[in-house]
């Protein structure tokens, strides 16, 4: 297989659908890479970062789509998809919404064979909390392969930065399915993005 190429991000890539639940999923014809994190990490700016295009995410942010699964072609013809999961972390949502997107995001984690990698978002103010490691957790027992992401980068100072790096390095090797390497990211600096496009690419072709 030739490697895929960066420039790929360049091309055509679009949203697809939003799936409430199981049965909305895409046809599992290529290969999906997942996008996990806290409600307030920054997951829509990164992936937008990652795509090259602005207002990428904000598709999914409509109001009813904030719980769903929602996908994202990438090529023409097709390559890859995206699958944008619901922030989780949401203090105010009532525990039956709570859990609803256990069970989803459980099912689609389990269930999905075409799933390469999850990259979970972790912001660089805050290390991993508590709702962090319950998804990391869900992820190990899931057999799911996955990468750590550190976001908003650029809000920390650099000394505070690397304590955070070195803490949550720590706390993945805790982990059997996280990767050894986590990948450090600002989108509004586009700090580590082609790192992050490049890991994106290499798990499409495990």
């Amino acid at each position: 297989m030739t490697p895929l190429h960066p420039k790929i991000f360049s091309g055509p890539i679009s949203f697809l659908k939003s799936a409430p639940q199981l049965q909305f999923l895409p046809d599992p014809t290529v290969p999906e890479i997942a996008f996990a994190g806290r409600s307030n990490v920054g997951k829509s700016s990164l992936i937008n970062a990652l795509t090259g295009r602005n207002g990428l995410a904000r598709t999914s942010n409509t109001p009813g789509r904030t719980q769903e699964l929602n996908f994202f072609d990438i090529g023409d013809p097709l390559i890859f998809r995206i699958c944008d999961m619901p922030g989780y972390g949401f203090a105010k949502a009532p525990p039956k919404v709570v859990q609803k997107w256990r069970y989803l995001i459980n099912d689609y984690l389990r269930g999905r064979q075409v799933l390469k990698r999850t990259f979970v978002l972790i912001d660089s103010r805050h290390g991993i909390k508590n709702t962090d490691e319950d998804v990391l957790e869900m992820l190990d027992k899931a057999a799911v392969s996955y990468r750590i992401v550190m976001t908003k980068a650029d809000k920390v100072k650099a000394n505070e930065l690397e304590a955070t790096k070195e803490k949550v390095i720590a706390a993945a090797k805790k982990h059997p399915a996280a990767h050894p390497d986590l990948i450090v990211t600002s989108s509004e600096k586009k700090q580590g993005i082609d790192e992050l496009r490049m890991a994106v690419l290499e798990a499409v072709q495990i």
